[in-house]
């Protein structure tokens, strides 16, 4: 999964888009709909498409944000659509239609298979199914999920009740989370001498090591952040960018992660914010703020005060 590659053939943007998903030309959109109605037809379901959902006869929704991202993404184009579509549909179905995860692994497969994941806070629903999440950063929220075999799926509140105490049950995600191994790793340089690392992976929880940011630089990098800490962005699930402070690079490395975590965002699988957020010991807060007219830097005083300190170092 590279950083930089050449992107797929689209409509021209000066065709009329689509309502649901503004990436896709009108033509476009009803080709990836059209696609999603024949693959559930080839598993003997008939589904009514709506702009962003698709229904079936017993009133289930698949929802079809994150697929029409994926499509609209790889780089082979259209051409990719009616494989790519055909496996998620499967996958769906067999997760929704086979037995339950919770009532068929032991306790010790549960836990196996336990992570933390940080999220958009906007895509889990609006009940309280998900309260126990912390909230890394404003926008977000961290909640327990399993890593089955074809499908990921997010733990709430209720259906966790039976496996023991939340802050135990973290306490082994995390242990999980940090024993991963490292998909890939890139190095972003640009000509005024800053630079930023880019954590990749296939992984549905790559952006979410942000949770052991600190241990995952020393590991990474072979020295560990400084008190000042490092500048951090996660536009989507399989993306993890960081810059370690340490000199007054952050400030041209904080104009680029932000370019970079806004285009990394836009129409992208499992979104997750298109901010920049300075990490310090853990505690993640906000830097930038994308917007109708670009980027907007929303540094507050105390990162202020760290940026005078290090000019003042270097004069």
């Amino acid at each position: 999964m590279g950083l930089f590659r050449r992107g797929p053939k689209r409509d021209s943007r000066d065709l009329a888009r689509d309502g649901e998903f503004g990436f896709f030309s009108e033509r476009e959109g009803g080709l990836f709909r059209s696609q999603v109605r024949q693959a559930f037809a080839e598993h003997g379901l008939e589904v009514t498409a709506y702009a962003g959902v698709v229904t079936d006869s017993a009133g289930r929704q698949f929802g079809l944000g994150n697929l029409a991202a994926v499509c609209h993404r790889d780089r082979r184009g259209e051409r990719s659509w009616p494989a790519l579509i055909r496996d998620h549909v499967g996958k769906v179905l067999r997760t929704m239609d086979g037995p339950q995860p919770l009532e068929i692994l032991s306790e010790d497969e549960i836990r196996a298979c336990l992570y933390p994941r940080v999220v958009a806070q906007e895509t889990l629903p609006a009940s309280d199914s998900f309260r126990y999440g912390r909230a890394p950063a404003p926008g977000l929220r961290e909640v327990l999920a399993l890593d089955l075999p074809e499908a990921v799926q997010m733990l709430s509140e209720d259906s966790l009740t039976d496996f023991g105490d939340v802050a135990e049950l973290r306490i082994r995600a995390m242990n999980n989370l940090r024993a991963l191994p490292v998909e890939g790793h890139e190095t972003v340089r640009r000509g005024d001498g800053c630079a930023f690392e880019v954590l990749l992976g296939d992984s549905f929880f790559t952006a979410s090591r942000v949770l052991v940011l600190d241990e995952l630089v020393e590991r990474l990098m072979g020295t560990g952040l400084t008190p000042d800490g490092a500048l951090v962005a996660m536009p989507f699930r399989h993306q993890l960018a960081f810059h370690r402070i340490h000199d007054t690079r952050v400030i041209p490395a904080l104009q680029a992660m932000a370019q970079f975590a806004a285009a990394g965002h836009e129409d992208a699988a499992g979104a997750i914010s298109p901010r920049v957020f300075w990490w310090r010991r853990g505690v993640m807060t906000p830097l930038s703020e994308p917007g109708g007219n670009g980027l907007r830097v929303v540094a507050d005083a105390e990162f202020q005060e760290m940026l005078e300190r290090l000019v003042q170092r270097e004069s």
